[in-house]
């Protein structure tokens, strides 16, 4: 009697979990608002410009800071990777501690510098000081540094979710600013801080923020412009294959929707058909090709990307970036190896990215990704799975 009272008790639960978590499901959005996001004023551009201008060096120094354990992986290797091959300052990616940095979700960099080695070398500071999200948004060293740069006249950049680590400095008190679309409430929980929607770039008074992750391209053009003037920054997105960029944004079109929580649980649950897929490390890779293609595959919920070279040493990019391989193999089966996009112009990686998602695990994988990513992906069309 007792063991049955206990088994229609777990039932009673069970049915009660899943009435609970169907009407969570039910009530949420069924898909994103539509609609086209409103322009940017030729004032507004000009007065982002101005207030990004370079404020100590005629050819700045740019410091992209993160901390050794779990730096999100976009943010931190794309504004260096462009950055750097527009050759219009010095770009350097630094850590709080001693040691390779470990990117979330994939790859693993060695920095150029720790913070105090960046202290001991530039006393005077950096001009500007990259902030990616953080597994850590109170880290108490990487706080303190970024505050201690801002005194020094740095114009604080947070991408992404950075922009909570930003936020935990006290910089963004009194000051606009803008987040991933899944961190705005936590943004607005700070009553000084006045959240601005429809804008991939805010800028205010010396401390600039972004919305999710891919938003650090049009980011670090905006920097390039900001700097070496427009012409500059029209040659750099040919160069990476992006024909416009500019603050415009449709916030509406990136939030949590039932596609997407279905998506989420469905992938979880299917823990038995995880797939390793294996990228090849080259020396001279393209870091911001890369950094987008091994962040989107890794997070499908169903594979996760590994990079793999013949030998343990580490490889060094595009533009002198070392990457750490994460296994040491010959090559890797043909089965688990995706669509070379690290050799496409980064823009393009990614979409082309997606379209291979799409095609291996299904339309709303594709979605899934890019709505992570903040991205305003145009679907290509695919064979739905």
């Amino acid at each position: 009697m007792i063991w049955r009272i206990l088994a229609l008790s777990g039932v009673g639960c069970v049915a009660l979990l899943v009435a609970i978590g169907g009407t969570w499901l039910f009530l949420l959005p069924g898909s994103p608002a539509r609609g086209t996001a409103p322009a940017i004023s030729k004032d507004e551009t000009e007065a982002t410009l101005a207030a990004l201008r370079p404020p100590k060096r005629k050819r700045p120094l740019i410091a992209i800071v993160g901390i050794n354990d779990m730096s999100e992986t976009t943010d931190y290797l794309m504004p260096y990777g462009i950055l750097a091959r527009a050759d219009v300052a010095d770009v350097l990616t630094l850590a709080t501690q001693p040691g390779p940095v470990a990117l979330y979700p994939a790859l693993k960099v060695q920095p150029h510098a720790t913070i105090a080695e960046f202290d001991a070398a530039h006393p005077d500071g950096a001009d500007y000081v990259i902030v990616p999200a953080m597994s850590r948004e109170d880290d108490a060293l990487a706080l303190q540094w970024i505050r201690s740069q801002a005194s020094k006249g740095a114009i604080v950049v947070g991408v992404c979710v950075g922009a909570k680590v930003v936020a935990n400095t006290g910089l963004l008190d009194g000051r606009q600013a803008t987040t991933h679309w899944y961190s705005v409430r936590d943004l607005q929980k700070h009553s000084a801080i006045r959240y601005v929607a429809d804008r991939r770039l805010v800028v205010d008074r010396g401390v600039a923020t972004t919305t999710g992750i891919t938003a650090s391209m049009p980011m670090a053009l905006t920097l390039v412009e900001a700097i070496a003037g427009r012409a500059k920054a029209e040659a750099v997105a040919r160069e990476i294959g992006l024909a416009h960029w500019d603050a415009r944004h449709r916030s509406e079109a990136f939030r949590f929707t039932r596609p997407f929580a279905v998506t989420a649980i469905a992938n979880t649950l299917a823990f038995w058909n995880r797939e390793q897929l294996g990228i090849a490390l080259t020396s001279g890779i393209d870091e911001v090709s890369l950094a987008l293609v091994a962040d989107a595959w890794s997070r499908t919920y169903r594979s996760r990307a590994l990079t793999f070279a013949a030998t343990a040493e580490a490889q060094t990019s595009r533009d002198g970036l070392r990457i750490l391989p994460d296994k040491v193999a010959a090559d890797w089966p043909a089965k688990l190896t995706p669509p070379t996009a690290v050799d496409l112009p980064p823009a393009r990686a990614l979409d082309q990215t997606l379209d291979a998602i799409d095609a291996r695990y299904g339309p709303r994988t594709a979605d899934f990704v890019a709505m992570q990513l903040e991205y305003p992906r145009q679907r290509r069309g695919s064979a739905g799975k």
